[in-house]
């Protein structure tokens, strides 16, 4: 429990929030971020920075999720997120750590085999920026 309690452990738990919280498992991943930070305040960027890397690995294994579906799946995808998604393309994913329609979102983006790159840059800089508010908080 000690080493939980550590910089370094305490970046793991931190990384395993984000992960988890970017599935479909109801998860708040600020509310571990801003506790480590509260423990932690001298690992704002680090902190910060493995987040941004967990949750937008979260969000990439749902992307992967959507590039797996068969074409007949449209009709169980979020119609919000597909018409978001063909009006702003890969650019959209940057929302993807939204509540609810995140998830849509990234699967959405693997169905209609945005370019994978792209998702991944666009998906990590809108999660860099959430986490850089939260900390700012």
């Amino acid at each position: 429990m000690e080493h939980l309690l550590s910089a370094e452990g305490g970046l793991v738990a931190v990384f395993a929030a984000s992960l988890l919280a970017a599935t479909v498992v109801p998860f708040s991943s600020e509310a571990v971020l801003w506790g480590y930070l509260q423990m932690h305040p001298d690992a704002l960027w680090p902190a910060v920075l493995v987040a941004t890397l967990g949750n937008t690995a979260g969000g990439m294994s749902t992307y992967l999720i959507g590039r797996l579906l068969p074409a007949r799946a449209q009709t169980r995808l979020d119609p919000r997120a597909l018409r978001f998604l063909a009006r702003w393309g890969s650019a959209a994913t940057a929302l993807g750590w939204l509540p609810v329609l995140g998830d849509g979102l990234c699967l959405a983006a693997g169905w209609l085999r945005c370019n994978a790159l792209a998702v991944l840059v666009c998906m990590a800089l809108g999660r860099f920026a959430r986490y850089v508010a939260v900390a700012a908080i």
